[in-house]
């Protein structure tokens, strides 16, 4: 079982930054490999994802963050960082973390793939 605890967001004035982390914790075995996700939900829309990192460090970002927000990992530790600059009021959403986990060695993110874990989701709000 792999649990994922989010922790940062908050609130900020368009321009300002802000970071989340997202801590992996599994309760049987340490060999486990991820692609790490960031994915938002604006008030009233769908969720969407806007960052990804497979096991290696490779990255992709949606074209409406790219440029601004940065995904990177700690892979010893199992935590993965969304650090966001130049806010603006349209990147006001709950931010979920999400895994898709593999049992050892590289792990890709695969289009098609369900992500198995999930983290709580923390607020982004961001004012103009």
């Amino acid at each position: 079982q792999v649990q994922l605890v989010e922790s940062g967001g908050g609130s900020v004035q368009t321009g300002g930054s802000l970071n989340i982390s997202c801590a992996a914790s599994e309760s049987v075995t340490r060999t486990r490999t991820y692609c790490m996700a960031y994915f938002r939900q604006p008030p009233g829309q769908g969720r969407e994802k806007v960052a990804q990192i497979d096991s290696d460090g490779i990255t992709s970002y949606d074209d409406s963050v790219k440029g601004r927000f940065t995904i990177s990992q700690d892979k010893d530790k199992k935590i993965s960082y969304l650090q966001m600059n130049n806010l603006k009021p349209e990147d006001t959403a709950m931010y979920f973390c999400a895994a898709q986990i593999c049992t050892a060695g590289y792990c890709p993110c695969r289009t098609q793939a369900r992500f198995g874990a999930w983290g709580q989701g923390t607020q982004v709000t961001v004012s103009s």
